[in-house]
């Protein structure tokens, strides 16, 4: 596939000298033009049990930071295999925007106590997107739409 325009640039590198030691790996798009996302992995000194699913959220290290293109963010999403472990990503979905240099960490619970993450897992994916900018104006009203202010359910089961 041959790009007709200036592809963006995605920077990543370590977050600490021994990143690489304990699971961070540089993500690359597995098949590209194809995939979506970026997968990320677990970057941990020694695999950890997650408590269950009341437990509060376990912020785990990728050991990466990024510089994201202006005019972009990065959606952290959850990978379909992780789903089926029975890790689940905290905030259903995180956003990384452009101007954020710090490592890149995923808020995660458990479906059910005793899911083990171990170093290089790979726990969730980055999937790039553009953000348009747009110009915000406040009006008095706004305009009809068929569905108006039908909201949950309101186009059907």
């Amino acid at each position: 596939m041959t790009p007709t325009a200036i592809t963006p640039t995605i920077r990543f590198c370590l977050a600490r000298s021994d990143a690489a030691d304990h699971g961070a790996r540089i993500p690359v798009q597995a098949h590209e033009g194809a995939s979506a996302g970026f997968d990320l992995h677990a970057c941990l000194e020694a695999a950890v049990t997650l408590p269950g699913a009341d437990a509060q959220p376990f912020r785990i290290p990728t050991g990466l930071r990024v510089q994201i293109p202006l005019g972009f963010c990065g959606l952290l999403v959850p990978r379909s295999s992780t789903g089926e472990k029975g890790l689940r990503l905290a905030n259903t979905v995180g956003i990384i925007d452009s101007d954020y240099r710090g490592e890149i960490l995923v808020s995660a619970t458990t479906a059910r106590p005793g899911v083990v993450v171990a170093p290089g897992d790979r726990i969730a994916q980055l999937v790039i997107v553009p953000v348009p900018t747009l110009h915000v104006e406040v009006v008095d009203s706004l305009d009809d739409s068929p569905r108006g202010a039908g909201g949950f359910g309101s186009t059907g089961a």
